[in-house]
């Protein structure tokens, strides 16, 4: 039920255009500090909970094959609109399996659905994570069960984490606060865990809530 619940507010969101967590640009953070992913054309990283976010524009554009994960099909459908891509769609168990390759021959895999349903064969080789809107989207219950399947499904690949970091006192969220030492709680067993960027946002969340920005670089110990 409690997962239900969480499906339908995103559904709604999107529905209604709420997505003020949609960046009309990059995030500088990624264009920063990519390299320290140390990835090459052609290797594959993982967004989950990717929407539409032009973070892929600029990953395909630097040449690396995209795989997303993203619930409602509204957002996959705008991303591909915005790609100017016309994907192939197919089904695949519980997901629908959308897959392009954009002019400069770069692939792009979107699967639409609930990240839960999506496992490790299905998803194929991850070479890193970027972990932009998805940890940081989901309540404290459910943030466990997602670190938890994040692991299983990428082989604990590499991973950029960007975290939010404000008094949750003045905001329900989404975005939820998550501290370093959840971060370290989650992934702790199974990364060494450094801070690259910890930014103060000029005009707060959602203009008005003091709050730093956090990228997290997280590698594999194992």
């Amino acid at each position: 039920m409690a997962m239900q619940s969480e499906h339908n507010f995103w559904h709604q969101r999107w529905q209604n255009q709420q997505i003020g967590f949609h960046l009309q640009s990059v995030n500088p953070l990624l264009a920063a500090h990519f390299r320290a992913l140390a990835l090459k054309a052609g290797q594959r990283i993982f967004i989950p909970l990717c929407g539409k976010t032009l973070d892929i524009h600029w990953l395909l554009a630097q040449g690396i094959h995209v795989v997303g994960a993203e619930l409602n099909q509204l957002a996959v459908d705008a991303l591909f609109a915005e790609l100017g891509l016309t994907p192939t769609i197919t089904q695949s168990g519980a997901l629908r399996h959308y897959s392009a390759v954009d002019p400069q021959a770069v692939k792009i895999d979107i699967f639409q659905g609930d990240f839960f349903a999506l496992d490790q064969a299905l998803l194929g080789q991850v070479d890193a994570i970027y972990d932009r809107a998805a940890l940081i989207a989901l309540p404290a219950d459910l943030r466990v069960t997602y670190s938890n399947h994040l692991l299983n499904i990428t082989n604990s690949a590499p991973q950029l984490l960007i975290s939010f970091h404000y008094d949750q006192s003045l905001l329900p969220g989404p975005p939820f606060n998550v501290s370093a030492d959840e971060i370290s709680a989650h992934y702790g067993e199974s990364y060494s865990i450094s801070l690259l960027a910890d930014e103060r946002l000029p005009t707060g969340l959602k203009g008005q809530y003091p709050a730093e920005e956090k990228l997290w670089l997280l590698n594999p110990t194992k």
